[in-house]
């Protein structure tokens, strides 16, 4: 008997350990054969200025993961909104940018999308200087919980492809978060390589996210934009927006910075815009 719990036991620490290589093993053998049509191909061409100015291995990476994504992470709608397959689609291929060149599984701790019909309402909480809590509701157009759930203004997620160079994209930010929390904490610092990445990653984004403090409090000129100066968590997240979408203002602005998030995202995207 004792044998047999011992077996058992060794057999779940293997299975534990190797639980992402072996869901890996699963979905390649059920997906490989699966591409997107023509039809959601036209869709992305449309919606989606990234996609129309990616090589042609990009766009078959990206379509990889999208059919990755889809098949692996629920989507629901809020208020009314009927979710169909091509506002699926697009949530996807802009989740996906983030990780065009990181490998299966794909935001393994997502779960499910909330769609909203345009920006909601969320209750809130705030603490007093006397340590009072408050509650009441603010207008939202996305949130990402570390649980695994996003919630995300439909609205707002048309507007972020419909204006590809202004610096704001709602799914490169809230997914941006869900990178931020594989770590096991919102802090503004993901999963990284080494030791050596994650010293100067501490250094230079400290550095960096000071200076637009200042910049935000003094009124001067700045590329990423203020909300970055909320917190450290929302820096990362703003400046992933930054960085794919005015990536040649952010690289003259702060090149340390560029390099680090180049290394991190593998991509360049000074060549999609």
């Amino acid at each position: 008997m004792d044998f047999i719990l011992i077996f058992l036991t060794l057999v779940f620490i293997v299975v534990y350990w190797h639980f992402d290589k072996l869901r890996n093993i699963y979905w390649e053998h059920k997906l490989k054969d699966r591409t997107l049509s023509e039809s959601d191909r036209n869709v992305l061409l449309k919606y989606m200025p990234i996609y129309r100015r990616m090589t042609d291995s990009e766009r078959a990476r990206l379509e990889k993961h999208i059919i990755w994504f889809l098949a692996t992470k629920d989507f629901l709608g809020r208020d009314g909104l009927v979710v169909n397959h091509a506002m699926k689609l697009i949530v996807a291929a802009d989740a996906c940018v983030l990780v065009l060149n990181k490998p299966w599984p794909l935001y393994k701790n997502v779960k499910q999308i909330l769609l909203y019909p345009s920006a909601y309402y969320a209750n809130s909480e705030s603490r007093d200087g006397a340590g009072l809590v408050s509650f009441h509701q603010t207008v939202r157009q996305g949130e990402s919980w570390p649980g695994g759930t996003l919630v995300l203004s439909w609205h707002d997620v048309l507007n972020g492809n419909r204006l590809p160079n202004d610096g704001h994209n709602l799914v490169f930010h809230e997914f941006a978060h869900q990178l931020d929390q594989e770590t096991g904490a919102t802090t503004g610092t993901p999963l990284l390589k080494d030791k050596l990445t994650y010293e100067s990653w501490g250094r230079e984004f400290s550095r960096a996210y000071n200076v637009l403090k200042a910049h935000v409090a003094y009124g001067m000129p700045h590329v990423i934009h203020s909300y970055g100066a909320t917190n450290e968590a929302e820096f990362f997240a703003v400046i992933t927006e930054t960085y794919i979408e005015k990536p040649s203002e952010l690289k003259a602005y702060d090149p340390v910075i560029f390099d680090l998030l180049l290394n991190y995202f593998g991509f360049d995207p000074r060549r999609w815009n």
